[in-house]
């Protein structure tokens, strides 16, 4: 008996796939949902499913002999796409939306970012606030702390803090979750 001889499929086709005449194996180890076959030559599995009008799916082809399941392919893909996209639907992504100021904010554009944030926090996005530092304002970074720091506790009612701020260059960041602190 010569050893079977296996192709791995192209980097497009990932997971289960048909068996096509690119993989040549000269044997194959065949199941199906209500039994198993055991190792099989390759003409034979073909024959059984013929015989059923299954396709040969391709469970595993790192093994030795590759791993062949009999099954319906069209509505295999059918259900694996019907549960992708259920998935897809149950599925909730978290948008940041980015603040910036200075250090010397009059408190009018202060309060005007602040309703800004609290508005994104109520709409269940993160916010994301860097204070900038120009010129020599970056020896006066404790302002820049003393502003991050009231930004977060005027809005620790609509949101919490995920990290303490921290110097970044010549920048001050730090991002506020959605939700009271826990």
């Amino acid at each position: 008996m010569k050893p079977t001889q296996t192709q791995p499929p192209s980097s497009s086709q990932k997971g289960p796939q048909l068996l096509t005449d690119k993989i040549k194996a000269s044997e194959v180890r065949l199941v199906a949902d209500d039994e198993a076959f055991g190792v099989v030559s390759r003409a034979e599995a073909e024959r059984i499913a013929a015989e059923r009008g299954l396709d040969l799916i391709i469970m595993s082809l790192d093994s030795s002999p590759p791993v062949v399941r009999l099954m319906d392919f069209g509505k295999f893909k059918f259900e694996k796409e019907k549960k992708a996209r259920e998935a897809k639907k149950k599925q909730h992504t978290i948008d940041i939306k980015e603040l910036k100021m200075g250090v010397r904010i009059d408190t009018h554009d202060y309060e005007v970012k602040m309703k800004k944030a609290e508005g994104f926090l109520t709409h269940g996005h993160k916010v994301k606030l860097t204070i900038r530092l120009r010129g020599r304002e970056i020896q006066h970074t404790n302002l820049a702390f003393d502003l991050a720091n009231k930004f977060v506790v005027d809005l620790e009612d609509h949101g919490h803090l995920d990290a303490p701020p921290k110097l970044e260059g010549r920048q001050i960041g730090l991002m506020l979750s959605p939700g009271k602190k826990k």
